[in-house]
């Protein structure tokens, strides 16, 4: 390689000395050229590809974290550069994204606007052609960008600009009438924040234009920026909004309360509902004042229990105390020389007279804790009004076996009689026939009084405000729970009545079966000890004829059978003599069987 090489340099060393100048001018060229096209297509790929949102750097951080914000919040692809410049994909992203970004307001003050470069002119220009150049343009621009707006599908703008007057009162305004085309199921209609961002992006490019003269329309012909009229639907809506956040706080808070009651009184039989009402005034109210508070001279001494502190009213800030004191004759003019006084007689008759005057007077300026406050108030608490019922207890009275009495047609009279001697109300006990005996025990003033402390402390009660809480004690009727109760207690007494009754029928059989079993067997038994009687008698007989016949002398003959019948027989009553058990139940199983 190195050789291939050394031979290379010396071949073109060799021709670049048989070339002619103009030769190696022209191939210095080459290189440069090349080296240069090198060095631009490093470049141009090493930059990023897109487009600059802006062709002026954001030096404001907040506006650029603000666009990018809505950028990631509207999925937009895009790269921001190293110098600072947002980079798009293309030349129809930046314009959408710079139309939707000074609607919603988000263009940096620093960006110049597009319109700007059509609003100078010449010296040479006229303010016909000027005008009549930039109305063309504005109303081709707008409708462009209007259309690279997401929600907007085609936008149609007419401009009227009035020729100028000479005095300016009697100038005609600048008006612009914009119909909208939105996409379907768009929501910007409703949307007031971006119609006002739509109405200030349209008024900032028409020079002239204020918003009371500018008209959006959609196809159906509602005006979309008329938001005097939409400042009622939005007060209604808040008003929505009040009310359902208030219907949230009277849910919650009589869900804490009930809860704590139940709790008190032993679950939900006792309290079973809580009423709570939050009244509110949804009229806008501001409100100035000017608030006037002691001049703290001593604050509180953390180690006290008592209250240390010493305030006034007003600390004198300069003080001027003027004394005026004047003694002599008075004056009492009688007019011009020569002329007889016209002066009533009570002031003639005081001329002479010595008089004296002493005048005090105290000017002090005083200083003094001073507050304005202004305040905004979208809804007012009017007052919180609660209510709730608590039950008492219904007992069931119960006899020394712990059953429940019913009332029957012998104890009704003396039932009644008790309640009377017992000083016990007709409302607070429960006689009927066939039914429990009940007793009704109210729940005492004291602990109503103390329910109704608790829930005004939770309520946040203000007597001044015209809060109420009111607590009842109304005994809640129970006759279908009372109903369920009995109809299952005399279900469970006729079952109880009906498994007795199955249960000595079934004892009574089973008794009577035992019976007749003990009696079968005993006659059995008896028929088994006949037998054997008889049997052992025949058996003695026989030995006795065989014993005399012996004894006698006498050949006896006896048959294959019988002599087997004799072995079994001796066998059986060895058997029977060392295994006396096992032939019974043998002895048993064969009778069975017969």
């Amino acid at each position: 390689m190195n050789e291939w090489l050394k031979k290379m340099a010396a071949k073109f060393k060799d021709m670049w000395g048989k070339w002619k100048p103009v030769q190696k001018i022209i191939l210095a060229g080459i290189a440069v050229v090349v080296l240069a096209a090198v060095f631009l297509m490093f470049r141009v790929s090493s930059s990023p590809s897109g487009v600059r949102l802006y062709e002026t750097k954001i030096t404001d951080e907040a506006a650029l974290s603000a666009i990018i914000n809505w950028l990631e919040s509207e999925n937009i692809r895009y790269t921001k550069s190293e110098d600072g410049y947002i980079i798009l994909e293309n030349r129809t992203v930046q314009r959408r994204v710079k139309t939707a970004l000074d609607i919603e307001g988000y263009t940096p003050n620093t960006v110049s606007s597009p319109f700007d470069k059509y609003r100078e002119s010449s010296w040479s220009e006229t303010d016909e052609d000027k005008n009549r150049k930039y109305a063309e343009f504005l109303k081709e621009e707008l409708e462009k960008n209007l259309k690279f707006y997401d929600d907007i599908a085609n936008a149609t703008v007419t401009i009227t600009s009035p020729k100028k007057a000479i005095f300016s009162s009697e100038q005609e305004p600048v008006s612009c009438s914009v119909t909208l085309r939105l996409v379907p199921g768009s929501e910007l209609r409703n949307d007031k924040k971006r119609l006002k961002g739509l109405q200030n992006y349209i008024c900032n490019a028409v020079v002239g234009l204020k918003a009371e003269n500018l008209t959006i329309m959609d196809t159906e012909s509602n005006t979309l920026n008329d938001f005097e009229s939409l400042a009622e639907s939005d007060r209604l809506d808040n008003v929505k909004k009040e009310l359902k956040i208030v219907s949230e706080d009277e849910k919650e808070l009589r869900r804490k309360v009930l809860s704590a009651l139940q709790n008190y009184f032993n679950g939900t039989d006792k309290v079973r509902d809580l009423n709570i009402k939050i009244e509110k005034n949804f009229d806008k109210v501001s409100r100035e004042q000017k608030i006037i508070t002691p001049i703290q001279i001593k604050s509180q001494d953390p180690d006290k229990p008592y209250d240390t502190t010493e305030t006034r009213d007003y600390i004198p800030l300069s003080s001027q105390t003027v004394t005026k004191e004047w003694t002599g004759t008075g004056y009492n003019p009688q007019g011009p020389a020569g002329v007889e006084g016209q002066n009533p007689p009570v002031y003639s008759d005081m001329s002479n007279v010595i008089g004296k005057s002493v005048e005090t007077g105290v000017t002090q300026n005083n200083v003094f804790n001073e507050e304005q406050r202004k305040t905004e108030q979208n809804s007012q608490l009017v007052r919180i009004t609660a209510s709730c019922n608590i039950d008492g207890k219904w007992e069931t009275q119960t006899d020394s076996k712990r059953s429940p009495i019913v009332v029957t047609e012998e104890n009704i009279d003396s039932l009644k009689e008790y309640c009377r001697s017992e000083n016990i109300s007709k409302e607070n006990y429960r006689i009927s026939l066939g039914k429990f005996f009940r007793i009704y025990t109210p729940v005492p003033q004291e602990t109503i009084e103390a329910v109704k402390t608790l829930v005004q402390d939770a309520i946040g009660f203000d007597r001044k405000r015209g809060d109420s809480v009111t607590i009842t004690n109304i005994a809640v009727p129970r006759d279908a729970e009372w109903t369920l109760e009995e109809d299952n207690y005399f279900k469970k007494q006729q079952t109880r009545t009906t498994i007795l009754l199955v249960l000595a029928g079934t004892a009574v059989v089973l008794v009577v079966f035992i019976i007749f079993r003990f009696i079968s067997r005993e006659l059995e038994r008896r028929k088994r000890l006949r037998e054997e009687e008889i049997l052992r008698r025949q058996q003695a007989e026989r030995e006795k004829a065989l014993w005399d016949a012996k004894q006698d002398g006498m050949d006896v003959t006896m048959t294959v059978e019988e002599r087997k019948r004799a072995e079994l027989q001796e066998n059986a009553i060895a058997m029977a003599k060392e295994h006396p058990e096992d032939v019974a139940m043998l002895v048993r199983t064969w009778l069975m069987e017969e």
